[in-house]
């Protein structure tokens, strides 16, 4: 029964709606039929707080938590995040990143330096997609959507179609926001 579980990761720092992404997916995979496990691990609600979400879903799922290696998906809505993560990845998973930088609080005192190269390094091991979904996301006027951007291109990764998830994301936003979550959706989709 394990084996058809699949693992999906999504990491970022607090404030940038891995909540609303998680809720999403969620909504998508109990629609779907599946048996779902939600588990926010690392969650800091404050701002600058690395925010870790392990979404589980299949026949029937016992864990919440994701081990090392094991994770199918990483989505990850800032780089040095995604780098955090990566240990979790299997052989064949997929890191989708947000081509973005928020430093740290070691960073912003002087205690650590944010690190070169990130997503070059994560290439060199890892299949890895970026995406510029805060630029995206500014272009359409509302750098909120940034996440469901990048949503739509972790989306091609799983099992759903585009369909359910535009009827998801319609029963999940917040009712003002559900036609540019929409165009943010398909956009990350269609990229």
């Amino acid at each position: 029964m394990a084996n058809n579980t699949k693992n999906i990761m999504i990491v970022g720092v607090g404030g940038q709606g891995t909540l609303l992404t998680s809720r999403v997916l969620g909504g998508i995979i109990v629609n779907a039929g599946y048996d779902v496990k939600l588990s926010e691990v690392h969650g800091m609600a404050q701002r600058g707080g690395s925010v870790v979400t392990f979404v589980r879903y299949g026949e029937k799922v016992a864990e919440p938590i994701v081990e090392e290696g094991q994770a199918d998906v990483l989505i990850a809505f800032e780089r040095l995040e995604a780098l955090r993560y990566a240990h979790f990845l299997k052989k064949d998973g997929v890191i989708i990143v947000n081509d973005h930088r928020i430093d740290p609080i070691t960073v912003v005192t002087g205690m650590a330096q944010y690190p070169d190269d990130i997503i070059e390094g994560l290439e060199k091991e890892h299949k890895v997609l970026r995406v510029n979904a805060m630029e995206e996301a500014l272009k359409m006027g509302n750098s909120k959507v940034f996440n469901i951007i990048v949503l739509g291109v972790a989306a091609k990764h799983m099992d759903f179609s585009k369909e359910a998830w535009l009827e998801t994301i319609e029963k999940t936003v917040p009712p003002k926001t559900v036609e540019i979550n929409k165009q943010a959706f398909l956009l990350g989709y269609e990229s």
